[in-house]
Parts: structure tokens; sequence; C-alpha cells
């Protein structure tokens, strides 16, 4: 879901100054995602999320890590690595067509839930039962993943370090590679 005010506060504040989200996402019901303007570039975007937490309230305003995408990921191949190593295939695509921010209309349209989300409707089904285990849901892994991607390849456009996370992950590396990588240590 597509939202522009859920109800939910999702401004924060830095250095004194207020950021308001230019793109709010709601993949799921407890979970809002935000899109905010970087500060890297002029098509740099920040990525942030709140929680809704067991006991009704919602967790503060967090910045996602590659780290705990990574962990989420790692605890649900221990209970389907079949399925897992075919999700991470499928996140290598989607890695290989993603494109970097480069204007306003590219903003738009690369920020719309439909080219983040819901064009891989079939996909979300296909990989709906993992979402049982780990943390989060098979809808926010996919557009924290994307945005992700965007969000690198925008700062960067020959970055790598998340293709590299997913491969890491898929072959199945042990678990000091992973972190290595996810921390942004990894050579």
């Amino acid at each position: 879901m597509n939202v522009k005010d859920p109800g939910i506060k999702m401004v924060f504040n830095k250095e004194g100054k207020a950021h308001k989200p230019i793109r709010i996402f709601i993949p799921e019901k407890n979970i809002i995602v935000g899109v905010y303007q970087g500060s890297l570039s002029k098509y740099d975007i920040l990525i942030k999320y709140r929680q809704g937490l067991k006991n009704g309230k919602w967790s503060n305003i967090r910045t996602p890590k590659h780290i705990h995408w990574a962990v989420d990921l790692l605890i649900k191949m221990h209970a389907d690595k079949g399925k897992i190593k075919k999700f991470l295939g499928f996140l290598l695509d989607i890695w290989k067509k993603t494109t970097p921010i480069k204007s306003k209309s590219d903003r738009k349209k690369i920020l719309d839930i439909k080219n983040l989300l819901y064009k891989h409707g079939n996909k979300i089904k296909q990989y709906q039962s993992i979402s049982q285990y780990g943390e989060y849901r098979i809808e926010f892994l996919i557009l924290l993943a994307k945005l992700l991607m965007i969000q690198e390849k925008t700062n960067m456009a020959d970055a790598y370090m998340f293709r590299r996370l997913l491969e890491a992950l898929k072959r199945g590396e042990d678990i000091f590679k992973i972190v290595s990588i996810a921390t942004h240590r990894g050579r």
C-alpha cells in the first residue's frame, strides 16, 4: 500500500532539522517505510521504517541495515534452504534490472509501489511461506531490498556491495564472511 499519511509519525529530526518523507509505503499492516531525500546527492534516498510492536506501540524510526536483512534471511534459510536460495536468485535478477535515480521523473517512476512491489505478486505468493520464519514478511523484504538496491546504485552507479551480500548468502558462505559484507567491511 502506498499512502500519504498513515497517522503514524514518520518525521525525524537530525541536526535541528525536521525530515519529512517524500514517499511512504505500508507493505504490511505493522510496517511503515518512509523514503526521504538523502544528503549524498541530488537524487539520493534515505530509507527509514517503523514496526508495530507486540505491545500495540510503534518502534522508533529505524534505518534498515544490511545486517538486519541478512540475519533475517539466515534464519529463514535454516528453515527452508532451497526456497531461500531461489528467493536470493530472484533478488539477484532484480539487482541486474535495478537502475539509479537520475531525474525527478525517474524518482517518481522508480518509487511507485507498482514498480517496487506489486509487479512481483506471483513471487510474493511463491515465497509467502517463508514469512513465518524470522522477523520480517516477504513483502517487506522485497520492498526493502529494492529500495536498498536503488539507494546504492543512485549513490554509486557501479555499486556492488548489496549484490555481493546476496551472492554470499546464496552460496552459503560462513557467518563471518556474511557479517563482514553486510557491515561494509568485506572486500
